[in-house]
Parts: structure tokens; sequence; C-alpha cells
């Protein structure tokens, strides 16, 4: 029997023409026409005063910890319910990363909890955008202008998501993006920063080329480079950036294919969750999804391994998600956890991913639907 995976890179059928145009091209480098065209296309369909490309979404997280001067004795607030690289780009600064608790509904950010883990150290929030859903973001701004704190949103699942019409990643002092092959846009490894605060693009374009003022030069702005503050090596290659692009032409095409799965596993899977005791993903009000993962929560976390078993013997794959931070080896090392984050615990036992991409057949879906449906909780 075929597996159906929970994830696969979509090919437009761009790829291999542009990695060839780039490979003729005397530019194999970043900062050549495909990484143009590429942030330029992200500062139009998001609304971002610039964009900036990086290696990875880690490294845009790691940019913008450099940016914004995080440092020793500085404190990050963070959702616990997170991937390690919103932490690790706080932790590389000898900052501590602060751990909160998440909301049921959306798995985002407790904005309660936030505002009762501040103290004089906090120096900025991270938030994160669970599944594309947006977080509370009218309380988190009015909360951070209050104290004086800046906003980082990690938006690594949130491209061609809006909250009120605003695109996710424009909220913030900066959004990060990231195209990992897992993501619904991708080219293998990389990432962006969405920079929304003009007068800090000239510091980040530095810290992107290795802490030197190379992007000046090349627009002619200095006669020569030369190293100027602290950097890094986060520009992607044209390489990267051409297959990025070949993605981005077929940006419709995409998310049209990807919201008909999540659209279909919302409509099919309703009756079987209610007789089993089984909750949906679900979208509140005001926010516009971009269908880049869709979950359910089993009752009991023996129900979330029998349902992952069961699928498997179908050979479907349907995972298991973050395990809380709080609780990580490096967590309880690198930082602080001012308040139990009861709900990140329980549903990291409970919550099972769907397969979710733009290659998945009606054929597919049937199956996956089919499996699922035969499934009885033993707890539901």
């Amino acid at each position: 029997m075929r597996q159906i995976s929970f994830s696969t890179p979509y090919r437009t059928g761009l790829e291999e023409p542009y990695i060839a145009e780039a490979l003729k091209s005397s530019v194999w480098h970043g900062d050549g026409q495909f990484t143009k065209r590429a942030s330029d296309f992200l500062t139009e369909l998001t609304g971002a005063t610039s964009t900036l490309l990086t290696t990875s979404g880690t490294h845009a997280l790691e940019l913008a910890a450099v940016a914004l001067g995080l440092g020793p004795g500085d404190e990050v607030i963070v959702p616990t319910f997170t991937f390690p690289s919103t932490a690790t780009a706080i932790a590389l600064r000898g900052a501590t990363p602060v751990f909160v608790d998440v909301l049921p509904e959306t798995l985002n950010l407790d904005i309660d909890a936030t505002a009762a883990a501040l103290t004089d150290r906090t120096r900025a929030i991270f938030v994160v955008h669970y599944g594309g859903v947006a977080a509370d973001l009218d309380r988190l701004t009015e909360l951070a202008a209050a104290n004086d704190v800046a906003i980082v949103e990690d938006n690594a699942h949130g491209l061609g998501a809006y909250y009120d019409g605003q695109h996710l990643g424009t909220f913030g002092t900066f959004g990060a993006q990231s195209w990992h092959d897992t993501k619904n846009f991708t080219c293998g490894e990389g990432g962006a920063l969405l920079i929304n605060d003009a007068s800090l693009l000239s510091r980040a374009e530095i810290i992107r080329e290795k802490g030197t003022n190379r992007s000046q030069f090349l627009r002619g702005q200095v006669d020569k480079y030369t190293w100027v503050d602290q950097g890094s090596s986060y520009l992607p290659s044209e390489l990267q950036a051409a297959v990025l692009m070949a993605q981005f032409e077929h940006y419709s095409e995409i998310q049209g294919k990807r919201h008909a799965v999540w659209d279909r596993y919302a409509t099919d899977l309703k009756a079987w969750a209610a007789d089993h005791g089984v909750s949906l993903m679900t979208v509140p009000e005001r926010r516009q999804h971009p269908a880049h993962l869709y979950y359910l929560l089993l009752p009991t976390h023996e129900d979330q391994q029998a349902f992952i078993a069961s699928l498997a013997a179908e050979s479907i794959v349907a995972p298991f998600h973050y395990q809380p931070l709080h609780a990580s080896p490096a967590g309880k090392a690198l930082g602080r956890t001012p308040f139990p984050c009861d709900v990140a615990d329980d549903r990291a036992h409970r919550l099972v991913r769907l397969p979710l991409h733009a290659n998945l057949t009606e054929s597919d879906l049937d199956r996956v639907v089919s499996a699922i449906s035969s499934f009885v909780p033993i707890h539901g």
C-alpha cells in the first residue's frame, strides 16, 4: 500500500528551469535577481516595510534578536508550545527565554499569563501564530506598547494568514518566515525577516552580511565595504532564491490545493469527532488561516498513541507536534518558567496532525478520512 506522507514539497515545474537560469548567471551568491524578486513578492504580499531573505527561519529569529540588541540580563517572553528555534535565538544572545502557557482554543500565547510574566528585565515578546492562526494581537500589541517591549512574530506557519485583513508578521517590529520543506512554500531550507521599522533596515542588512556594510557598497553608497557591526552569514544563495521564486509564482495554486484539504477534513470529520469526544482545529473570528496544518485532539494520551498507530497501520503518517520547551533539558537550563503550563502539557499529549500538502489527491483524502472514521478512541 502506498504511504501517504504527512508533508511533501510541491513541484511547480519552474524549479529546475529557474535553477538552470541562476547557474547560467555570474551571480551564485545572494542578492541577485532571484533574491530581489522573492523579496519584492513578500513585501508586496505582506505589506511589510522591507524584506530580507535569510538562510532559515531560525536565522531570521537570530537576526531579529541581534538587531534588537538582546543580551545578558534581558528576558524575552515566549510560548512554551513552539519549536526550539523561537527560544534558541534568545538564548544565543545570552538573554533568558521566559516560558508562558498557551490558550486552549488556539494554542497561542496566553496574554494574561504574558502580562503576569513581565518584569523590569523584559525586553521583548516573541509570539508564535500556531498553525498560521493569529494570536490575540489587539491585546498583545496594547500590552507591549504599555510596557515598552518589542514584539517579534515567529510567523513560520503563517504566510498567507491575516488578522483583521492585515498580514501576520507585520504587527511586530520584525516577522520571521520559514521555507523549510514542511512549509506551504519551500526552497528546502530558508527564511525571511519582515522588517516593519524602517529605522532598523540598515542595521539588519549589515547583520545579515557578516557584520559588513557590503549591501551599501553594492548600491554605491560607500566606496568600499568593511566590518562595522556584529553579524553572521544569513544571506541565502541565488539557487535557494530561484527555487523559492518558482514556488511563489504558483502561490494561488498551492494555497488553493492546501485549503481544499483543510476544508475536507473540517467537513468530513465533524460528525465522527462529535461522536467520539475528539476536538477538531478551529479558527476564531477575524482570522484568516493559510491551511498550514490541521490537527485534532484525542480524549487522552493513550488515545493519541493508539490513533497514530492505527493510521500508521494504514500507511498514513500523522504525527504529534511540539513538546513544551519549559520541560525540555535546554529549557530548564537556559530559560525561566514563572507559572505552570498546564494547557501546553496537556495538548502535547493529545494532539495529532493530519497529512496536509498540495500533492494529496482525492483518493488519498478518501483513504485518510476512512481510516480516521473507523477509529474508536478508548476513552471517547
